[in-house]
């Protein structure tokens, strides 16, 4: 079975000259992506979602102390991961006396949950999630 194929010769670009057209344009703008990949980076662990998750369900501050038994890991290595998920900006935390109490900042995952709903880029809905709804056509 014979085909007709017609060859044609390679021509080369002028330098600058994209090789083709983007298949689509980010929408989420440089500075929001920064903050949300941080936030996923930091629930990237599983312990580190799980604290979220005991934190998001209890309604006030919660002891260190109080969270280290849900784990089996060392009071100092729980304390890292609250560490790291406070300084992604999804945790607060307040001192009284010796011990940490923490809570999950109001508002902290919105941006990244709005941006991984289907409707997030849609021009009725808010603009938390950090997308430029007037991307390049």
């Amino acid at each position: 079975m014979a085909v007709d194929l017609e060859i044609t010769p390679k021509s080369k670009r002028a330098p600058g000259e994209p090789c083709c057209e983007p298949v689509a344009y980010p929408e989420v703008e440089r500075q929001a992506a920064v903050r949300m990949a941080g936030v996923a980076k930091a629930l990237g662990d599983p312990v580190r979602l799980q604290l979220v998750d005991v934190l998001r369900r209890h309604a006030g501050k919660v002891c260190v102390c109080e969270l280290v038994p849900l784990f089996d890991l060392s009071q100092p290595t729980v304390s890292h991961h609250l560490k790291v998920l406070r300084e992604a900006g999804i945790l607060g935390s307040e001192r009284q006396g010796l011990w940490a109490y923490y809570y999950v900042m109001p508002g902290a995952l919105e941006g990244l949950a709005e941006w991984l709903s289907p409707e997030c880029c849609e021009p009725a809905v808010s603009t938390t999630c950090g997308c430029s709804t007037d991307a390049p056509d």
